[in-house]
C-alpha cells in the first residue's frame, strides 16, 4: 500500500479548489514513492475510480449493506453500521464527526509542536505521524458528548485513526468509530452514507470539511472549513452554541438551513 493513502489528508491548495476539480493528477514515477506515503494513510480521494471496486467493505452505489438471505423469498434485514443506541443516548440526535482537517491535522513531516506522534506500520516499515489538534477541540468534543450520540466517521484507515481517537477523546464522546471500510466509494471519493448507520435520518447531522463526504445527504451537513495549522481558529468553539440549540429542536433541517445561510 502507498503510505500516503492511510490518512485523509487534503492539501491547502486542494481544499481551496472547487469540488469537481478535486481529482487525482498523474504523479511522475520518481515522485510516486514520496507522494504515495501520505496518500495511503490520509487521502480521501482514491488514485482512480477503478480502485474503488477493490476496496473491501466498500460499495460503488447508494444501496445499504444487507445481511445474506438463505433464499430469495425472504426479506433481507439491513445490516447497519452502528450498534443499538446505548441507554444514555436514548432520545438524543446523532452527530457524525469527521477527523482529519476537521478536528486534527496530521502529517509525516516532523512538527515541533505536535500534540501526538502516532507510529504507523506501512509495508513492514514504521512511520511517525505528527498530529496537531485544532484549537478548542477539547471543549467541542466534551460538550458534544454531553448533548448527542457522537460517532467518529473518517475515510482514514483504522491503523492511524483509532490511536488518534484514543488520545483525542478524553471523555468518551465517540460512542462508535467508523473508518474507510464503512465508506461508499463514489465517483473517486469516499462518501459517508448516513442511510447505512441505522439511525433516523431526520435526526442525523454530519460535521465534515469535505463536501464530497456528505454528497448523499447535503441537507444534513454542518460544513466546516479545513484546518491545518491556524492557531487563531475558533470554528469549533463557535459551533458549540449552535449545537446546544440544535440539540433541543425537533426540526433539524430548518436550523441547519438557517446556519448555512447566516
Amino acid at each position: 500500500m502507498d503510505s500516503p493513502s492511510i490518512i485523509t489528508q487534503v492539501s491547502k491548495e486542494e481544499a481551496n479548489r472547487p469540488l469537481r476539480e478535486k481529482s487525482p493528477l498523474p504523479i511522475p514515477n520518481k515522485k510516486r514513492r514520496r507522494c504515495g506515503l501520505l496518500r495511503a494513510i490520509f487521502c480521501c480521494i482514491a488514485k482512480d475510480q477503478d480502485d474503488g471496486d477493490q476496496i473491501q467493505g466498500s460499495s460503488n452505489n447508494n444501496t445499504p449493506l444487507l445481511v445474506d438471505c438463505k433464499n430469495s423469498s425472504n426479506k433481507c434485514a439491513v445490516k447497519h453500521l452502528l450498534p443499538e443506541v446505548k441507554p444514555q443516548d436514548t432520545g438524543k440526535k446523532c452527530v457524525v464527526i469527521d477527523l482529519d482537517e476537521t478536528l486534527v491535522h496530521s502529517s509525516f513531516k516532523p512538527v515541533n509542536n505536535a500534540d501526538f506522534i502516532i507510529p504507523v506500520e506501512i509495508d513492514g516499515t514504521m512511520h511517525q505521524v505528527y498530529v496537531l489538534k485544532r484549537p478548542h477541540v477539547d471543549e467541542f468534543l466534551k460538550r458534544m458528548g454531553e448533548l448527542f450520540e457522537c460517532v467518529l466517521f473518517t475515510a482514514s484507515l483504522s491503523k492511524y485513526a483509532d490511536p488518534v481517537a484514543d488520545l483525542l477523546d478524553k471523555w468518551g464522546a465517540f460512542r462508535s468509530r467508523l473508518f474507510r471500510e464503512s465508506c461508499v466509494f463514489h465517483r473517486g471519493n469516499y462518501v459517508k452514507d448516513l442511510s447505512q448507520l441505522g439511525r433516523d435520518i431526520n435526526k442525523l447531522i454530519i460535521v465534515d470539511n469535505s463536501p464530497a463526504s456528505y454528497i448523499f445527504h447535503p441537507n444534513n451537513a454542518v460544513p466546516i472549513a479545513s484546518w491545518f495549522d491556524d492557531t487563531s481558529d475558533t470554528e469549533l468553539l463557535d459551533l458549540i452554541p449552535f449545537f446546544e440549540r440544535l440539540s433541543k429542536e425537533e426540526d433539524i433541517y430548518t436550523i441547519l438551513q438557517e446556519h448555512k445561510s447566516s
